[in-house]
């Protein structure tokens, strides 16, 4: 086990009390992450690799049930409430059971084709998914409305690549994983789109696919397409100055 540790800020207006933090806690193997999403009910990992199944593993990466649905791949995969919200990547998404059953038929999202790498849901209930064929950051109502869309070229840094999404509970900050094809880095936001902070994670590992936040214990998961494996990091997000540093939010269920 060892630990290393990066922070970097990139931030316009006043000075942060904390800046974007990863200090890498361990890593293991894992074939074709794609997806990530951390769910309390069971303390694992939901876990999507572009083909017919996903699956749930334990935070040390041990399988501990599969599922299917109706889409013909899982490409992005988030936990909404007490079930599971599924895409295929091309503007298809179905809700299911954490046991796999349809909780009705596969939705499209409006707007047509988009190659959705990532889902999410943030506080206010809206499915916010990154995708990177066009470039976008896009907020939807729950039954696939679009409310509000961002261009991510446009940014400064721009995003090109964007691939997994994970939405922090206790601050709605966004954090996104632009691939080997862009940056190779992280990207956190703010719940309504402000970029906050950019972090390489080169030092990491190469192609980042999936990302996913425990919040009861500062805990970050990225899955790497290159060399096929999970890396496990402490998370600080930024903060505004004078922020009190943020208390832990809910945790594992099951203990």
């Amino acid at each position: 086990m060892f630990a290393r540790t990066i922070a970097l800020l990139v931030c316009a207006g006043a000075s942060p009390a904390t800046a974007l933090e990863l200090r890498e806690t361990g890593r293991y193997a894992l074939n074709q992450p794609s997806s990530l999403d951390y769910d309390p009910t069971f303390c694992g990992l939901w876990i999507a690799n572009e083909g017919p199944e996903a699956i749930l593993v334990t935070l040390q990466g041990d399988e501990l049930r599969r599922i299917s649905s109706d889409l013909f791949r899982i490409k992005a995969i988030a936990v909404e409430g007490d079930h599971l919200l599924l895409g295929d990547g091309l503007g298809s998404l179905q809700r299911v059971t954490k046991d796999g059953s349809p909780l009705g038929a596969p939705f499209e999202l409006e707007g047509g084709f988009a190659d959705t790498e990532g889902i999410a849901i943030n506080a206010a209930g809206q499915i916010v998914t990154v995708e990177d064929d066009p470039e976008r950051l896009s907020w939807f109502t729950t039954e696939g409305t679009l409310a509000a869309r961002l261009d991510t070229m446009k940014l400064s840094p721009p995003l090109s690549e964007a691939q997994g999404i994970a939405i922090d509970p206790r601050t709605g900050h966004m954090l996104i994983v632009d691939d080997w094809e862009g940056s190779n880095s992280l990207y956190e936001f703010s719940a309504d789109g402000q970029f906050l902070a950019q972090q390489s994670l080169l030092e990491f590992g190469t192609d980042p696919e999936g990302i996913a936040i425990r919040p009861g214990s500062n805990q970050l998961f990225v899955a790497f397409d290159g060399g096929a494996k999970i890396v496990t990091f402490d998370y600080t997000p930024t903060l505004p100055e004078g922020s009190p540093p943020l208390p832990p939010g809910a945790d594992c269920m099951m203990f």
